[in-house]
């Protein structure tokens, strides 16, 4: 009977230092935006009508986040993997307990990953009006072609009256 209890003690201490088991093999990703209420999309096919959002999504996954909103610009944000400072515990802690089978495990499940940026938030960027380009210099009397009195001159040259 206390052989049975340290065998299953001793399999949950295994297990306990496996990245996978403690941090999971997914994530979950909030996307936001500036101004919020945007549509948001991945190229994993998750999908949000309207910014803030929160998908799950797999460790190992790396995709882009699409945002649109009517009178803004298009965006698109990469979302990349890297190895967090939690996974990477979790991955030396095989080393003491899981031995090879638990770093296998880790590898290949994405467990010790991280994405990044996380949350993921764009700040998107209003369309600019037709027409719209700032100062005009069609003003009353003014034209696009230099008039000889403002031409620059030569010192020597007299000025034109």
């Amino acid at each position: 009977m206390n052989f049975r209890i340290f065998v299953v003690a001793a399999v949950a201490g295994a297990l306990g230092g496996c990245a996978t088991v403690t941090r999971g093999t997914t994530d979950q990703i909030t996307v936001n935006s500036i101004p919020p209420e945007a549509e948001a999309r991945t190229s994993l096919g998750h999908a949000c009508p309207a910014t803030p959002c929160t998908w799950e999504v797999s460790r190992k996954a790396e995709f882009t986040v699409s945002f649109s909103k009517p009178g803004y610009e298009d965006m698109q944000i990469p979302v990349a993997t890297r190895i967090a400072g939690a996974g990477a515990a979790g991955f030396a802690g095989n080393v003491l307990i899981g031995g090879l089978v638990g770093m296998g495990v880790d590898a290949a499940t994405g467990s010790t990953l991280e994405h990044y940026p996380s949350p993921v938030l764009a700040t998107l960027v209003p369309l600019r009006k037709s027409g719209a380009t700032g100062r005009s210099d069609k003003r009353r009397g003014a034209s696009s072609h230099r008039r000889e009195v403002d031409r620059p001159r030569p010192k020597d040259e007299p000025p034109v009256t």
